[in-house]
Protein backbone atom coordinates (compact mmCIF):
# COMPACT_ATOMS: atom_id res chain seq x y z
CA UNK A 1 0.00 0.00 0.00
CA UNK A 2 2.56 2.43 1.10
CA UNK A 3 4.74 1.77 -2.33
CA UNK A 4 2.02 3.48 -4.13
CA UNK A 5 2.61 6.63 -2.44
CA UNK A 6 6.06 6.93 -3.61
CA UNK A 7 5.22 6.13 -7.43
CA UNK A 8 2.79 9.36 -7.39
CA UNK A 9 3.74 12.30 -9.44
CA UNK A 10 5.95 14.88 -7.70
CA UNK A 11 3.54 17.99 -6.19
CA UNK A 12 3.68 21.45 -6.37
CA UNK A 13 5.74 22.69 -4.12
CA UNK A 14 4.08 23.03 -1.02
CA UNK A 15 5.77 24.94 2.18
CA UNK A 16 8.92 25.22 2.25
CA UNK A 17 11.63 26.07 5.08
CA UNK A 18 14.97 27.39 4.51
CA UNK A 19 17.98 27.03 7.00
CA UNK A 20 20.32 28.95 7.83
CA UNK A 21 23.98 27.99 6.03
CA UNK A 22 26.37 25.82 8.10
CA UNK A 23 29.96 26.87 7.46
CA UNK A 24 33.08 24.95 8.42
CA UNK A 25 36.05 23.90 6.62
CA UNK A 26 35.23 26.59 3.80
CA UNK A 27 32.20 24.52 3.06
CA UNK A 28 28.84 26.60 2.75
CA UNK A 29 25.88 23.42 3.35
CA UNK A 30 22.82 25.41 2.95
CA UNK A 31 19.25 22.69 3.30
CA UNK A 32 15.68 23.74 2.07
CA UNK A 33 12.73 21.40 3.37
CA UNK A 34 9.10 20.48 2.13
CA UNK A 35 6.66 18.40 2.93
CA UNK A 36 4.92 16.01 0.15
CA UNK A 37 1.16 15.82 1.37
CA UNK A 38 0.81 13.84 -1.83
CA UNK A 39 3.12 11.05 -0.51
CA UNK A 40 2.19 10.90 2.94
CA UNK A 41 -0.65 8.91 4.79
CA UNK A 42 -1.56 9.19 8.38
CA UNK A 43 -2.86 5.77 8.35
CA UNK A 44 0.18 3.78 7.66
CA UNK A 45 2.02 6.40 9.38
CA UNK A 46 4.60 8.09 6.72
CA UNK A 47 5.31 11.63 6.37
CA UNK A 48 7.11 11.86 3.24
CA UNK A 49 9.69 15.07 3.22
CA UNK A 50 11.71 16.23 0.49
CA UNK A 51 14.82 17.99 1.32
CA UNK A 52 17.41 20.06 -0.93
CA UNK A 53 20.83 20.45 -0.13
CA UNK A 54 23.59 22.87 -1.72
CA UNK A 55 27.39 22.14 -0.89
CA UNK A 56 29.35 24.73 -1.78
CA UNK A 57 33.65 24.67 -2.01
CA UNK A 58 35.02 28.62 -0.32
CA UNK A 59 38.14 26.78 -0.62
CA UNK A 60 41.21 27.74 -3.18
CA UNK A 61 41.27 23.82 -4.16
CA UNK A 62 38.68 21.38 -5.50
CA UNK A 63 37.20 18.91 -2.80
CA UNK A 64 35.43 15.57 -3.42
CA UNK A 65 32.38 14.82 -1.53
CA UNK A 66 33.36 11.18 -0.50
CA UNK A 67 30.45 9.61 1.82
CA UNK A 68 27.42 11.11 4.13
CA UNK A 69 26.01 10.69 7.91
CA UNK A 70 22.17 11.31 8.60
CA UNK A 71 21.61 11.60 12.35
CA UNK A 72 17.46 11.36 11.77
CA UNK A 73 14.92 11.63 14.50
CA UNK A 74 10.94 11.68 14.68
CA UNK A 75 8.74 12.39 17.08
CA UNK A 76 9.13 9.74 18.99
CA UNK A 77 12.36 10.37 19.79
CA UNK A 78 13.50 7.44 17.70
CA UNK A 79 16.96 7.80 15.73
CA UNK A 80 17.53 6.08 12.81
CA UNK A 81 21.72 6.74 11.57
CA UNK A 82 21.99 6.62 7.61
CA UNK A 83 25.89 6.21 6.09
CA UNK A 84 26.88 5.86 2.99
CA UNK A 85 29.28 6.36 -0.25
CA UNK A 86 28.20 10.17 -1.66
CA UNK A 87 24.77 11.37 -2.09
CA UNK A 88 22.42 10.54 -4.50
CA UNK A 89 24.66 7.44 -6.54
CA UNK A 90 27.36 10.17 -6.92
CA UNK A 91 30.63 11.33 -5.34
CA UNK A 92 30.81 14.54 -7.03
CA UNK A 93 33.97 16.98 -7.02
CA UNK A 94 33.35 20.59 -6.29
CA UNK A 95 35.89 23.35 -7.74
CA UNK A 96 36.91 26.09 -5.69
CA UNK A 97 34.24 28.45 -5.63
CA UNK A 98 31.03 26.55 -6.97
CA UNK A 99 28.26 24.58 -6.06
CA UNK A 100 26.98 21.31 -5.67
CA UNK A 101 23.11 20.90 -5.45
CA UNK A 102 21.07 17.52 -4.94
CA UNK A 103 17.56 16.53 -3.44
CA UNK A 104 16.35 13.46 -1.73
CA UNK A 105 13.85 12.45 0.37
CA UNK A 106 13.15 11.22 3.99
CA UNK A 107 9.85 9.39 5.33
CA UNK A 108 9.01 9.44 8.76
CA UNK A 109 6.64 7.65 11.42
CA UNK A 110 5.60 11.04 12.99
CA UNK A 111 4.42 15.01 11.16
CA UNK A 112 7.57 16.06 12.33
CA UNK A 113 11.51 15.11 13.33
CA UNK A 114 15.02 16.58 13.10
CA UNK A 115 17.89 16.17 11.12
CA UNK A 116 21.65 16.26 11.28
CA UNK A 117 25.15 15.05 9.73
CA UNK A 118 28.08 15.43 8.27
CA UNK A 119 29.59 15.26 4.52
CA UNK A 120 32.87 13.75 4.51
CA UNK A 121 34.99 15.27 1.95
CA UNK A 122 38.63 14.37 0.57
CA UNK A 123 40.90 17.77 -0.36
CA UNK A 124 43.14 17.82 -3.97
CA UNK A 125 45.89 17.00 -1.18
CA UNK A 126 43.95 13.89 -0.10
CA UNK A 127 43.32 15.40 3.91
CA UNK A 128 39.78 13.98 4.43
CA UNK A 129 37.36 15.97 6.94
CA UNK A 130 34.30 16.40 7.85
CA UNK A 131 31.58 18.74 6.78
CA UNK A 132 28.74 19.47 9.37
CA UNK A 133 25.18 20.36 8.68
CA UNK A 134 23.88 21.36 11.46
CA UNK A 135 20.36 20.42 12.52
CA UNK A 136 17.38 21.25 10.58
CA UNK A 137 13.51 20.47 10.78
CA UNK A 138 11.18 18.22 9.01
CA UNK A 139 8.11 19.39 9.88
CA UNK A 140 4.18 19.35 8.40
CA UNK A 141 2.92 23.19 8.03
CA UNK A 142 -0.62 22.15 10.34
CA UNK A 143 2.37 21.28 13.26
CA UNK A 144 3.97 25.01 13.26
CA UNK A 145 3.11 26.59 16.12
Amino acid sequence: KSHLLLNTPLPRKSKTFKYMSTKNNNINIKVETNFIKERSLAAIPVYMFSYNIEIKNNQDAEVQLISRYWHITDGNNHIEEVRGPGVVGQQPIIQPNKIFKYSSFCPLKTPFGVMHGSFQMKNSNGDQFNALISPFRLIIPEHLN
